[in-house]
């Protein structure tokens, strides 16, 4: 095997790949990226046997072939190249080294067989649709914060995506959630993903996914079956294993009868939460909301720290309350708000409290409280 590629276009295809690469392997293989030549072009894979990713970028191929090199080293490597210089990849006559060669530089690395490579199986994915870059990122940003990191509860360290209703419109439904706090994002159901089934896209596919819409402006196909999704790109296709389990019914935690409305400028009202946040225990992140007509009392204390106080102006004309909150969690769904406002809907001080974007619908966030 014998290339020659530019180095922006080899660290884009390499960027792309490395990523999924598991830095600690117990499996020699899966640390290493498969790089195959074909006429004209070259085709970078990477896998940890949960998620797959090919990506294709054009090359000037002298002899076609494929080989495995370390994926992270290679990445490294292509990095610190200088900016605008010719790469040359090529494997000795035994296919056991990978020379890179650049200008003056010369790299040598250990190859693994390109047979030790996993091949993945040949999937059926019987549902089919597109979503627009724009639609996807709202989709993730507007619900990954959310995602659990807690493993004993696997079921929650994803997205979960489903087709739904609401008031007779078919809308797609994505939610997540670590039991603290909720999120969920509707948009209108693409064409063709009427049938599709609810899945738990896992949190490291979400991550990846989220990174190549950064590059792309076109649509993105998305592929399902009831165990794997496969989201394809311009020249980038990303498969994954979906999380096998249950997701909690998350209709129940959503209340329907608090009646305590708040509306708030949203970036003060964030501001003013980091800056009193600033006393409270670093544990908890504590900070209490005494709510009031016209304004909201922001408060944190602390045994060590001492105490803070802010006030905010808001619009509220209910009888008083008194609720306290992670400030994490609060600054978390502010920094999804994107119209300035902001609208709590509260209930008591045990009660979960609905947050919405006033200018967008298209969002609602559940809050637990905490005592304070």
């Amino acid at each position: 095997m014998k290339l020659t590629i530019e180095r922006a276009a080899l660290l884009r295809s390499l960027a792309h790949v490395q990523s999924v690469v598991e830095r600690r392997n117990t499996i020699p293989i899966l640390s290493n990226v498969l790089i195959e030549a074909g006429d004209g072009s070259l085709s970078l894979t990477a896998t940890d046997m949960d998620l797959t990713i090919v990506d294709l970028t054009s090359a000037q191929a002298n002899e076609t072939g494929a080989t495995t090199a370390p994926a992270h080293t290679l990445y490294d490597i292509v990095r610190k190249l200088p900016e605008g210089a010719e790469v040359e990849v090529a494997t000795d006559a035994g296919g056991g080294q990978l020379t890179i060669k650049s200008g003056r530089s010369n790299f040598a690395l250990a190859t693994l067989p390109r047979e030790d490579f996993p091949t993945a199986g040949v999937a059926d994915f019987p549902h089919v649709f597109s979503l627009q870059s724009s639609e996807a990122k709202h989709l993730i940003d507007r619900t990954r914060f959310a995602i659990s990191t807690e493993e004993t509860r696997y079921y929650l360290n994803g997205i979960y995506l489903h087709a739904a209703k609401k008031d007779s419109l078919d809308v797609m439904r994505a939610v997540a959630t670590d039991g603290h706090r909720l999120a969920r994002f509707e948009m209108p159901l693409p064409s063709g993903a009427g049938e599709i089934p609810g899945i738990i896209v896992p949190r490291k596919t979400v991550a990846e996914v989220r990174k190549l819409i950064e590059e792309s402006d076109g649509p993105v196909e998305v592929s399902l079956s009831d165990t794997r999704i496969r989201f394809a790109f311009d020249d980038t296709v990303l498969t994954s294993k979906l999380i096998d389990g249950t997701f909690p019914d998350y209709e129940r935690v959503i209340p329907s009868g608090n009646d305590k409305v708040m509306e708030v400028d949203c970036e003060t009202f964030a501001k003013a939460v980091d800056r009193v946040s600033t006393i409270s225990t670093e544990k908890s992140r504590a900070v209490k909301l005494a709510v009031s007509a016209g304004a909201v009392r922001l408060s944190a204390t602390s045994p060590e720290n001492g105490s803070a106080e802010e006030d905010v102006p808001v619009k509220y004309d209910g009888e008083g309350l008194e609720i306290g909150f992670n400030s994490r969690y609060l600054l978390d769904i502010a920094q999804q708000i994107e119209s300035g406002g902001a609208e709590f809907v509260m209930a008591d001080a045990a009660s979960p409290t609905i947050v919405r974007d006033v200018g967008d619908a298209s969002a609602l966030y559940v809050l637990m409280p905490m005592r304070v």
